[in-house]
């Protein structure tokens, strides 16, 4: 393998004491990711390694001080505190949090300044990031901000995409939010996706109603005739195959959700609930709409089994493999666009 093909996967490390280091440890002690990208964990060596002799693993760590430092072939430790951390698995702790917060940010540097290639993120407590300087209910508003683009969480498996108008707002606000131009924002944005990053020429959208029974022709909320289902109108004037808003209730139990590339619901759970019960383990959330690319697992700190040793890499092994995939669509994509004529002549 020619060294330009390896990928720079560059891991925060969410909070130290939820499962986020076990599954990293456990994900690159299978030496054969090693073999087509290069991982660079944000945190400390002396953490990473008592984290090591915790879960006993045979992992091998290069510790850096410079990004230039990073050595292929190896599992990379940048060194972003010096601090002795006291790891108390399953505990809220607000300078954990912190730390969480300053891996986050040095490997987000690293992101915009091309020192990585793509960026996976462990989980984090939502209430331990926050301070006077960090105010993100989570990684997606923070990314969004310093990458820039219509962000879009963006729940993946090879089966099942389902995207969301709103994430982290209270449900009793949900309506309010979910507005013309959101819509046709986040359609643009999964389309969008759809085609760059997942390889999907002629997306198929399905869009799930805000009210029970996507309203009922208003005798459950006039929000779905009102608002979503002109906007879907519009945005099938200019040519995109977007569909619905469908009654949510039975969009997944129905198996409708096979018919399209994606689905995009209302509010957090609507989507979330479904697509964890179908595909948990092996989902993945992905940062749709950004400059760069973004992937996690698709659960949380999951405190209650930290420090056991029993967490499950599935989700995060999962990531990494969906970041490097997007990362190499995006190239062919980027490549096809600037040569259409002559990428055409050799399918020919």
């Amino acid at each position: 393998m020619k060294k330009e093909e390896y990928i720079k996967v560059g891991i925060s490390v969410g909070d130290l004491n939820g499962i986020g280091t076990e599954i990293i440890l456990k994900t690159f002690e299978d030496s054969r990711m090693l073999e087509f990208c290069t991982p660079i964990i944000f945190a400390s060596i002396k953490t990473m390694s008592f984290l090591k002799k915790h879960f006993n693993s045979s992992i091998n760590f290069h510790g850096i001080n410079d990004i230039n430092q990073v050595v292929e072939g190896k599992v990379n430790v940048f060194n972003v505190w010096k601090d002795n951390v006291n790891i108390e698995f399953g505990k809220e702790d607000q300078f954990i949090g912190q730390l969480a917060v300053k891996s986050l940010e040095k490997a987000t540097e690293a992101l915009k300044n091309d020192a990585i290639d793509v960026l996976v993120t462990a989980p984090i407590n939502k209430l331990t990031i926050q301070s006077d300087s960090f105010k993100f209910p989570g990684h997606t508003n923070y990314l969004a901000k310093e990458l820039g683009g219509t962000s879009l969480m963006f729940m993946v498996t090879d089966e099942l995409k389902v995207g969301l108008l709103t994430d982290h707002v209270p449900v009793k606000d949900v309506a309010k939010h979910i507005t013309p131009k959101l819509i046709t924002e986040k359609v643009e944005t999964v389309y969008e996706s759809l085609v760059k990053d997942f390889k999907i020429n002629k997306p198929r959208i399905a869009i799930l109603g805000i009210n029970p029974h996507a309203g009922d022709n208003g005798v459950i909320g006039e929000e779905d005739d009102k608002v979503v289902k002109p906007t879907l109108e519009k945005i099938r004037e200019k040519g995109k195959l977007v569909y619905g808003p469908y009654s949510a209730d039975s969009f997944f139990g129905s198996k409708n959700y096979k018919n399209f590339d994606a689905i995009i619901a209302s509010y957090h759970d609507q989507g979330l609930i479904p697509f964890k019960t179908i595909t948990f383990g092996e989902g993945v959330n992905f940062t749709a709409g950004l400059s760069k690319v973004r992937t996690s697992p698709d659960h949380g700190t999951a405190f209650e089994i930290a420090g056991k040793g029993i967490a499950d890499e599935s989700s995060f092994k999962e990531a990494v493999f969906t970041a490097i995939q997007v990362f190499k669509n995006r190239k062919e994509y980027k490549k096809i666009s600037k040569n259409p004529l002559k990428t055409a002549s050799k399918k020919i």
